[in-house]
């Protein structure tokens, strides 16, 4: 009876992993390590990447690394995935290296934050970098997602930028921003990407993938979970959807302070300056009671012994005191039967504009507290935040949670043929990675 429940084989509103049919390319086979240059694809028979990733991190190829995660979980699905990492972003050159994407562009600045990457908390820049062979910092510009994508965007224009990853996912609707010490808009506006995945993507990924491969455009695929994208205010796709005010779902305000568990009422009172109404009325009739009592001790004690087979007389009941009854608001619509409530599957929260939360630290909270409320993937809704106004204005839609992955699709991710070690193009001139080359990151996770 007490024995734990495995949830993972509950029925889930998704399409297994492993259910899709695999792209042609799966011809091709499993690569050895994913490839970073022309040389590595000529050499596996490619004539072209369908996938290219492009990370803030140096490529190894372990399930530690989301790039990786993403990239053979591609592969499984019979895309041919190669790899950009660390590139030179002061150019579009460098991400040219793998030629054009045949689906779309894979970004991410890596498994860090790349501000916090790059920044102590004293905002002064950091030396080392455990991610980038040798602990060499410096490897990765600033707010790397944004710049990757803008350089994505400029080395193939026409290509979809799918953007991933902790950086992007944290910065989904308008946000505080520390390092500038600002209220920033939502990454998707400011990188210009097609879609943002945020969460574990494993199923927004392939979804998308296999759409993407059947010629569908990216601008129609608007209904997978865990995705972010802009929609423009008079877009027909955005038709159909109940959208609920977020004052509904949470009031903004003032937060009261936590009330301490371990002090009276009447301390609390005290604290505030205050008394406690109630028990100064109980306290006063209290010490009535017993002035009163000292007095006619005597003749209660007569009244309530009495004679053998007498009777105490009970007080008498006060004729005025009525019950409540409770009657019908005839301004309000009749609510008899029962109350029609919009599907959640179909309703969509506004939250406030990024420009009224810029300005309003109160809507600020309230608007990341509606976002946190709306996170548990068994009954999220979807949410919309309004960017611009006038002719600039657009909606950043963000759709529900992903479904989480069972234990079976878990195991068969870990289990995907990682070569559990940095690509060979590390290595050291004795081909090791452990010494000047060595990537920290990976020494701390190399033999699990």
């Amino acid at each position: 009876m007490n024995a734990p429940v495995d949830v993972s084989f509950f029925a889930r509103a998704a399409k297994p992993l492993s259910s899709y049919r695999k792209y042609w390319a799966a011809r091709f086979g499993t690569a050895p390590v994913l490839p970073m240059s022309r040389a590595e694809m000529e050499k596996l028979g490619w004539d072209s990447c369908d996938i290219v990733l492009v990370t803030g991190d140096a490529y190894v190829d372990h399930p530690s690394f989301g790039m990786a995660v993403i990239g053979r979980m591609l592969e499984a699905q019979g895309f041919r995935v190669g790899i950009i990492a660390q590139p030179d972003w002061t150019s579009a050159e460098a991400f040219r290296a793998l030629g054009k994407p045949n689906l779309f562009w894979g970004v991410t600045a890596g498994n860090m934050d790349s501000m916090i990457n790059r920044y102590t908390a004293d905002r002064k820049i950091r030396s080392d970098d455990a991610y980038t062979p040798g602990d060499v910092g410096g490897k990765r510009p600033d707010r790397a997602a944004i710049v990757y994508s803008q350089r994505c965007r400029e080395a193939f224009k026409d290509t979809p930028i799918i953007l991933g990853g902790i950086e992007g996912s944290l910065r989904r609707i308008a946000h505080y921003d520390y390092w500038s010490d600002k209220v920033r808009r939502s990454i998707v506006v400011d990188a210009k990407c097609d879609l943002l995945l945020y969460g574990n993507a494993e199923r927004a990924i392939v979804e998308i993938a296999h759409r993407l491969a059947t010629k569908e455009p990216v601008e129609q695929i608007t209904d997978v979970r865990g995705t972010a994208f802009v929609r423009r205010p008079d877009d027909e796709t955005g038709k159909g959807w109940f959208e609920i005010t977020s004052t509904s779902v949470d009031e903004p305000g003032r937060v009261e302070a936590h009330v301490n568990p371990y002090m009276t009422t009447s301390e609390q009172a005290a604290e505030n300056g205050a008394t406690c109404a109630k028990e100064d009325e109980a306290k006063a009739v209290a010490q009535a009671a017993e002035a009163g009592g000292a007095m006619n001790s005597g003749a209660v004690r007569a009244d309530s012994t009495g004679a053998a087979g007498q009777k105490v007389s009970k007080p008498e009941v006060n004729a005025a005191i009525a019950p409540l009854t409770f009657f019908a608001n005839p301004a309000l619509a009749s609510t008899k039967g029962k109350v029609k409530v919009p599907p959640r599957e179909r309703s969509v929260i506004r939250l406030p504009s990024y420009e009224q939360v810029r300005s309003d630290p109160i809507l600020y909270a309230h608007a990341n507290r509606v976002l946190h409320l709306e996170t548990n993937p068994g009954n999220a809704r979807a949410l919309v935040q309004a960017h611009g106004e006038g002719t600039t204005a657009r909606d950043v839609w963000i759709n529900p949670p992903p479904i989480p992955l069972t234990t079976a699709e878990m195991d068969m991710v870990f289990d995907l043929p990682y070569a559990r070690s940095p690509h060979p193009s590390y290595a050291d001139e004795n081909g090791s990675h452990d010494h000047a080359t060595k990537i920290p990151a990976w020494e701390m996770i190399r033999f699990s």
